[in-house]
This record gives C-alpha cells, sequence and structure tokens, in this order.
C-alpha cells in the first residue's frame, strides 16, 4: 500500500467515504529486427499530470510517458503480469479502491474485487495465476490471494496487526510484505499460502515496500533507520541490510528490472516525487521524470523477448 503522503490522501478520502479508519515527450526508440521483435521494456507509473493520478507507462530511459488509465477518478499502483501483457492496479471509480486488472496498452480495463471495504495493492504471482493484495474487509489490513480472475479471494495473514504490501518470490514459493504485528513496521516473508512468517528486518524504525530480484537473491526495501526514507537492499533471508540511495531526501518504492541490474524508485530530492533508476548496486542515480505533477510507483515490465524465447 505504499505509505507515501500523496497516496495516504488518496486513501484517507476513500477511508472517510467507505467509513473506515486508520527525460520526457520524446520519440520513443524503435526496437529494431523487423515485426517479431518484443515490445522494449517499460516502467509503468502513477502520476496525476493531467489532473488526477492515473497510470502511465514510459520507455526504460523516461521518454514517450502515455497515460493508459484516462479516468476521472483515481487509479495507482501498477503491477505488470509476467508475461507483461496485462497491468493490475487500484482505482477508486466505483466508490472506494479496488483492484483492477487491464490490458498493457490500457485496454479493457475490468474490476476485479468488490467489498465495501479497501481492496489495494495488487501484485501477479510469477506464473500469473494469483494475485495477491491488501484488504480491510475483516477489520484489519490483511494480506489476501485470489485468482487472476477475481474468484477465490481468501485471508492469507489472519493476524490482529496490520499486514499489508504482498510481493511473490521469483519462484511463487513465498510472498514478502509489510506487518507491524512486532510493534513496528518491519518486512516479513511467509510461504505462498499464509504460514510461516518470519521478521526479515527486525530493525526499530519502519521498513516496509519490498521487491524482490528476478533471481530471488536479494530484497528491496525502504527504510527511514537514518533518519530519513532510504531504498535498501538485504539478503532474502534478511542478512547484509545495506543503504542504497545515501541521499538526505526521501527515497522509497523500489523495483528490479526484469534482468535485475537497475532498481527504479521514487525520490523527492527535487522537492516532490519523481521516478529515478539506478544501477542495483545503488550507482548512477538518474532521474527519468522532469515535471511539476507527481511521478511515483514504478513498476517494471518483464522482459518479453526471454519470454517468446522460453515460449
Amino acid at each position: 500500500m505504499r505509505r507515501t503522503a500523496w497516496i495516504s490522501g488518496l486513501l484517507v478520502i476513500a477511508l472517510t467515504a467507505t467509513g473506515c479508519g486508520d527525460g520526457e515527450g520524446s520519440n520513443s526508440t524503435a526496437d529494431g529486427g523487423g515485426g517479431t521483435a518484443a515490445p522494449p521494456v517499460k516502467i509503468a507509473f502513477t502520476s496525476d499530470r493531467d489532473g488526477n493520478h492515473e497510470i502511465y507507462v514510459m520507455n526504460a530511459d523516461g521518454t514517450h510517458p502515455v497515460n493508459l488509465t484516462n479516468n476521472t477518478k483515481g487509479d495507482w499502483q501498477p503491477s505488470f503480469s509476467p508475461d507483461g501483457s496485462k497491468i493490475a492496479f487500484t482505482s477508486n471509480r466505483d466508490g472506494n479502491p479496488e483492484v483492477y486488472v487491464m490490458n498493457a496498452d490500457g485496454t479493457d480495463q475490468v474490476r476485479l474485487t468488490n467489498s465495501s471495504a479497501v481492496d489495494t495493492d495488487p501484485a501477479f504471482s510469477p506464473d500469473g495465476s494469483k494475485i495477491a493484495f491488501t484488504s480491510n474487509r475483516d477489520g484489519d489490513w490483511e494480506v489476501y490471494v485470489m485468482n487472476a480472475d477475481g474468484t477465490n479471494q481468501v485471508n492469507l495473514t489472519n493476524n490482529a496487526a496490520r499486514d499489508w504490501e504482498p510481493t511473490f518470490s521469483p519462484d511463487g514459493s513465498r510472498i514478502a510484505f509489510a506487518s507491524k504485528r512486532d510493534g513496528n513496521w518491519e518486512v516479513y516473508v511467509m510461504n505462498a499460502d499464509g504460514t510461516h512468517p518470519v521478521n526479515l528486518t527486525n530493525n526499530e524504525e519502519t521498513d516496509y515496500e519490498s521487491a524482490f530480484s528476478p533471481d530471488g537473491s536479494i530484497i528491496a526495501f525502504s527504510s527511514d533507520r537514518d533518519r530519513t526514507y532510504e531504498v535498501y537492499v538485504m539478503n532474502a533471508d534478511g542478512t547484509n541490510q545495506v543503504n542504497l540511495t545515501n541521499d538526505k531526501e526521501i527515497d522509497y518504492e523500489p523495483a528490479f528490472s526484469a534482468d535485475g541490474s537497475k532498481i527504479a524508485f521514487t525520490s523527492e530530492r527535487n522537492g516532490k516525487a519523481e521516478v529515478y533508476v539506478m544501477n542495483a548496486d545503488g550507482t548512477n542515480q538518474v532521474r527519468l521524470t522532469n515535471n511539476a505533477a507527481i511521478d511515483a510507483e514504478p513498476a517494471f515490465s518483464p522482459d518479453r523477448s526471454k519470454i517468446k524465447r522460453n515460449e
């Protein structure tokens, strides 16, 4: 659920409504090789540059941003399916936040959840058959999973504390998530059926917004342990926690590229939220978006050329 200041504002409005508390603009580069070439890698993100929060997609270098949702209500939290053909997202277009899915070009926008509560934070499983998400429909924030068509919605966490922001491991066997069950926000991992939750970060400060590397060996996350939010990485067992961004301003919402060489993230180092990218070791931090609006929540598309070769 990415509790940044801008997204928290959307959720406050939604919670009030439901009675619950608590380098742009240039043309894209042709991908050579003829008509059978796979689409280039993209980054989906959330922006309010058209007056309200929408899902956009741009080239991985920040060029050619395109509005996919084109809706008068709020749309946010994009998540690509593993084959790159779909994007799951959250929208309040029907009166409260629900999980939707659309084709990667923005067509065929379909509502998957339908509850009077808040459903948010969608994340596809690696085989594309499931979507994990967060909901407060049982009176508390919990991690759920459902089939990719919205059927069979199941509570995985069933805990009195708050649990949210699920993300699957690349092999689909585990789900990382944020939880407050030990008194403060920590990154946990559990089996994909909800069993055996383990605290990975074990820190007195806030740790959340986890993202697995493509090989599953590393987890990126956000933490304010150094007095401002920064992007960290750690081994998938919680060891070797390292600050990558080391910036005096706020950095958060990490997302690995499909080959694991890059991490996109949101930063407010220029006074407001913009999408940046860096090498996976934290070097070469580059701003991708540059406009007066808020740009946040980056998500890399998969490398569809590799998917095609494996078909």
